[in-house]
């Protein structure tokens, strides 16, 4: 690694563009910068991903929708990326708009999923920092929030969306430059259990390929199980999956709502989801207890189970 390396703003949108070939509410919600700390789809379709957001329809010749987040442009709109350099560890403002291609014109009206008209998420290109960030929309359809990212390198953008009359939502994604003196970081190695801000979350069961499965995190403090999870977004937990190498965006929620009468506020927040293919991927999970909203990482491996032999840049098996 060229540790202190000195890059300009235009170095680091060039380390953004070819970073995955290196193999990898209003404002500002849970933040994450390291990794030894250690997400939404239709709410209907208990815990499924959205189509355009992941969703694998298998891996017997039937028709496969891509990853969410790999294409800037996506069934007729485009995610126009305002902001494309920051710098690196200061509290700046992030604007895009979403074009409809047709038109030419910005989408000013969208269905709101999960209490938000849009979700936005950023993460590094070594996938060590994460934001979730819930923008504020301007009349003019022009997005903005604010945001403070750790440390210089290739950033990726993710909108995750749906418009006023769409049959479906979709996930598109930018890239970031952030300069600064950058350091990138090896993928994190696999890990089931994560520690944040004192709470221990321990992750069950395997993200699979094809038909794919369930996913459990279960949270406790202090040894004892959480069981007075707060809602966040209308549900007790969000789910986003990044696979490492091209930053594939998977966006799912659990199973179960709050006040369905059959979701119990923890200690487990269970998750139905699929991989789109095998290899390393990074999950991280938002939860809210005692008024604060957290976000507990993991990394992964699908296809190959929880001990797989990790990609470049990752690390065995606990």
């Amino acid at each position: 690694m060229n540790t202190g390396l000195k890059i300009t703003a235009f170095a680091a949108a060039v380390t953004a563009t070819f970073g995955a070939a290196y193999g990898v509410g209003t404002g500002v919600d849970p933040v994450t910068d390291k990794a030894p700390a250690a997400r939404h789809g239709e709410h209907e379709g208990g815990g499924k991903e959205k189509k355009g957001t992941g969703e694998q329809e298998g891996q017997d010749g039937h028709a496969e929708s891509a990853p969410g987040g790999l294409q800037i442009s996506d069934r007729g709109y485009t995610l126009d990326l305002k902001t494309t350099r920051i710098e690196a560890d200061k509290r700046q403002k992030l604007t895009f708009t979403i074009v409809e291609d047709a038109t030419g014109k910005n989408v000013t009206a969208y269905r709101k999923e999960h209490d938000k008209e849009l979700h936005l998420i950023v993460a590094s290109r070594d996938l060590t920092a994460y934001r979730h960030l819930h923008p504020v929309r301007a009349a003019d359809g022009t997005w903005s929030t604010p945001v403070r990212l750790p440390e210089a390198g290739g950033y990726r953008v993710f909108a995750d969306f749906r418009p006023e009359g769409a049959k479906e939502g979709l996930t598109l994604g930018a890239d970031l430059g952030v300069a600064g003196s950058y350091d990138p970081k090896e993928l994190p190695a696999h890990s089931t259990t994560a520690k944040v801000d004192g709470y221990d979350v321990t992750l069950k069961g395997e993200l699979k390929t094809g038909a794919g499965g369930d996913l459990t995190l279960s949270v406790a403090k202090n040894g004892r199980p959480v069981t007075d999870l707060q809602p966040y977004l209308g549900a007790y937990g969000h789910l986003v999956a990044l696979r490492a190498g091209d930053l594939a965006y998977l966006h799912v929620h659990p199973n179960g709502a709050p006040g369905d009468g059959k979701t119990e506020a923890g200690p487990g927040i269970s998750f139905g989801t699929a991989a789109p293919s095998k290899g390393a991927y990074r999950l991280f999970l938002d939860f809210k207890h005692e008024g604060k909203v957290r976000t507990a990482e993991f990394t992964v491996h699908a296809g190959g189970g929880a001990h797989a032999e990790p990609e470049k840049g990752g690390g065995h098996g606990h």
